[in-house]
């Protein structure tokens, strides 16, 4: 939680006042825990702290969502676990990097948090047995797709006693058979994106995709209703929506619309008998998918979670386990404290009326409560420490470029027997 401006075991280790990283390296390579038994610690206080400040505040009654998506992070060379050029969200571009599926918990109108995140692997580096050892892959572990890894990570949180009413995901996610089949079989509703070419068999029994559908059905206006898709920072976000029923009573397609670009979302839709079925309840659901993409921002510019320097599959694994702890404890704090912290001018409710003489503040943030705990425990560190770590940092720097220019001696030599 400090203010490094780079969160990776040299400069943690600088912080906490030891002489060398080899504490923090040893915490995520070597030291003897259980990576997946503390991320459901971190799960558990995630979820009775969001819980419990939703009771406080009145808001018991709102939606609980499990958002599940995928975030990145480059990386260079062919070394690290899971490492292989493909498309990372945070790049916006194919690039050499990593990529782990992660789970969060949002509660309407109080708060969210990652509790949940596996790691996909490449098939090809789980069938070399050389390349298996060096990257430190469990040898137990079998290739599993995004969609797969996000049945384990649910799963888990099952197994926890944590229940959702509609989980939440992007294409990658609705586009996956097993993966709905599972929330089917164990009752979870879900409201899960889908491609334009997903095909829906219609009430006729008609088979369509949903583009196809969305132009045969959907071309009066009166079909489409313009709602709102939750409040965001700069309020309500606005668009157009409709849906469409299926063969089957309890799926439904939920599209949206951008009011100013026209483009189109598809929504797959499942609730099971019992449970409320409404439009309402479904745009409610769709537009709580995006605290997620909150939680990855939140994890990577203030707790270091694309900042891994390990290599290991478990040591990337427990940087994320320890992110996820940071992440949890500001985002309980938050939400328990929003209410009080929260002293904002009423909004406005016409075009021209002035502002207010006293605009308030807003609540407490993730961000800024991680800020105050950072000024809060910081203490400067001794001079001789700082000397320290200048020549133990320039002295490792000597050793690594001496070993690169032999390893390049040797290729160098290679290349010229060759020629």
């Amino acid at each position: 939680m400090s203010e490094l401006p780079e969160l990776n075991g040299w400069s943690i280790a600088r912080h906490a006042g030891d002489r060398t990283p080899d504490k923090t390296q040893r915490l995520l390579n070597h030291a003897s825990w259980d990576t997946f038994a503390a991320m459901g610690v971190v799960r558990r206080f995630a979820v009775a702290g969001l819980e419990e400040a939703a009771r406080r505040g009145g808001r018991r009654r709102g939606l609980v969502i499990g958002a599940i998506d995928e975030t990145g992070q480059e990386k260079a060379g062919e070394a690290t676990a899971g490492v292989k050029r493909q498309y990372l969200g945070c790049a916006g571009r194919v690039a050499n990097g990593i990529n782990t599926v992660h789970l969060s918990y949002v509660r309407e109108k109080t708060g969210h948090a990652l509790i949940g995140a596996r790691q996909w692997i490449p098939r090809e580096h789980l069938e070399d047995p050389v390349k298996s050892l060096l990257m430190g892959l469990p040898l137990d572990l079998g290739f599993r797709t995004k969609g797969q890894l996000a049945i384990d990570i649910c799963a888990d949180a099952y197994a926890d006693g944590i229940r959702f009413d509609f989980a939440c995901g992007d294409e990658v996610y609705g586009n996956c058979t097993q993966l709905r089949e599972f929330f089917e079989k164990r009752g979870q509703a879900y409201v899960l994106r889908v491609p334009s070419n997903f095909t829906l068999t219609l009430a006729a029994g008609t088979k369509m995709t949903c583009a196809e559908a969305v132009k045969a059905l959907l071309k009066d206006k009166r079909r489409w209703e313009v709602r709102s898709a939750g409040s965001g920072s700069k309020g309500e976000r606005w668009y157009a929506w409709a849906w469409l029923a299926t063969a089957s009573a309890r799926h439904h397609l939920l599209v949206r619309r951008h009011l100013k670009t026209g483009d189109l979302a598809f929504h797959y839709c499942w609730v099971p008998d019992g449970q409320i079925l409404t439009k309402t309840r479904l745009i409610r659901a769709a537009g709580l998918r995006w605290p997620i993409e909150e939680d990855f921002e939140f994890g990577k510019d203030c707790f270091g979670l694309d900042q891994c320097q390990a290599r290991l599959y478990t040591a990337i694994a427990r940087h994320a386990v320890l992110v996820m702890a940071a992440l949890a404890i500001c985002a309980v704090t938050a939400a328990l404290v929003k209410d009080r912290t929260d002293t904002q001018a009423p909004p406005p409710v016409r075009a021209d009326q002035p502002p207010p003489a006293e605009p308030g503040m807003i609540p407490l943030t993730i961000p800024e409560i991680k800020r105050l705990l950072a000024a809060l425990t910081t203490r400067p560190l001794p001079r001789w420490l700082i000397i320290h770590w200048d020549a133990w940092t320039r002295r490792h720097q000597a050793r690594s470029r001496w070993f690169h220019k032999r390893a390049r001696l040797a290729r160098d030599a290679d290349i010229a027997q060759l020629n």
